[in-house]
């Protein structure tokens, strides 16, 4: 059983070391800590060099687990991501060469880089937490946390990720520019070096799988369940939708505010926990009328709603 305080305690830690080397992204280091109580995974979305990499890189360092990357290509191959069968001509026997999928913490790096059947290989491991390979099943070990990375604006040699693997990531981050004071002070801070050489991870592997086996003492009121429902359903019947959230974005979305209650103390989840995952959980999967009207558009829909939508009395949404 894990206290409310000590799981505050270890997340505080986790994103005082994120923030001592990503300067001021504080809501974003919080988001992709969420995922990794949540046991889902993230798409760090925005414009070349404004940290997608390096928040990926600094979440991992900070945890003891295994931590490896995938750089994107055109040419990267289903095999390159999962692994593959090649004979040792030695042994004169099949051995198994694992890919870099068979890790805790995955950076898929410019995920839409790659080809369709490339980008589909990370679909099983996404979901169902597993690889097959040649027809034999190997289970990948606990946590498994993919970091994929996307650039928005460029479209040349790039693939869009189609809605099915959209719809494995539990949250979409937007980075953003620093303002001019947080660009001054990431000129100071790498001044004299790469803070990420020197962190250190400031949780284990089995504090990690603690914290996750947590989030199932985190209640939700029918309430927030019944508000939370209205939303996902309100983004099936607008008229700007072609395609709503998905029953998956239900639970994701349930399990998110479950780890954003969690990482606030709570062993219960407010409507606040809700309209504030509301955009990162539900905005990356909505398929709008218009093909060209891109995330932007589909954000301000998810906030439309939540404006329209009535919020459950806090006294009433929260147990005895």
């Amino acid at each position: 059983m894990v206290h409310l305080e000590d799981v505050r305690n270890k997340t505080r830690r986790v994103l005082d070391q994120i923030a001592a080397i990503v300067v001021g992204k504080p809501d974003a280091a919080e988001y992709a800590l969420i995922a990794l109580l949540a046991s889902g995974h993230i798409i760090l979305e925005d414009v070349p060099g404004t940290g997608k990499t390096l928040l990926a890189k600094s979440l991992a360092r900070s945890l003891g687990c295994a931590f490896k990357r995938i750089q994107f290509t055109a040419d990267l191959l289903p095999s390159d991501v999962s692994g593959i069968n090649f004979y040792n001509q030695r042994a004169g026997v099949f051995e198994l060469r694992k890919g870099p999928v068979f890790t805790n913490v995955l950076l898929a790096d410019e995920l839409n880089r790659a080809t369709p059947r490339t980008q589909s290989s990370l679909l099983e491991s996404m979901e169902e937490r597993q690889v097959t390979i040649d027809g034999e099943t190997y289970p990948l070990e606990r946590p498994f946390l993919v970091i994929a990375t996307q650039n928005p604006v460029e479209s040349h040699g790039t693939f869009p990720l189609p809605e099915a693997q959209l719809d494995r990531f539990m949250l979409r981050i937007p980075m953003g520019y620093p303002a001019a004071g947080e660009e001054a002070e990431i000129l100071r801070r790498f001044m004299s070096g790469d803070p990420l050489a020197t962190a250190q991870p400031v949780l284990a592997l089995e504090e990690v799988l603690q914290l996750q086996g947590a989030l199932q003492n985190v209640r939700c009121h029918d309430d927030v369940l019944q508000y939370m429902l209205a939303i996902v359903s309100a983004t099936r019947d607008s008229e700007d939708t072609a395609v709503g959230a998905s029953p998956r974005a239900s639970l994701q979305f349930m399990r998110a505010a479950q780890a954003r209650a969690l990482l606030r103390g709570r062993d219960f989840v407010l409507p606040e926990d809700v309209k504030a995952l509301a955009v990162p959980v539900l905005a990356h999967r909505l398929v709008l009328h218009d093909p060209l009207a891109g995330g932007g558009r589909a954000e301000t829909i998810v906030h439309e709603l939540l404006n329209k939508i009535a919020v459950p009395a806090e006294q009433d949404a929260v147990y005895a």
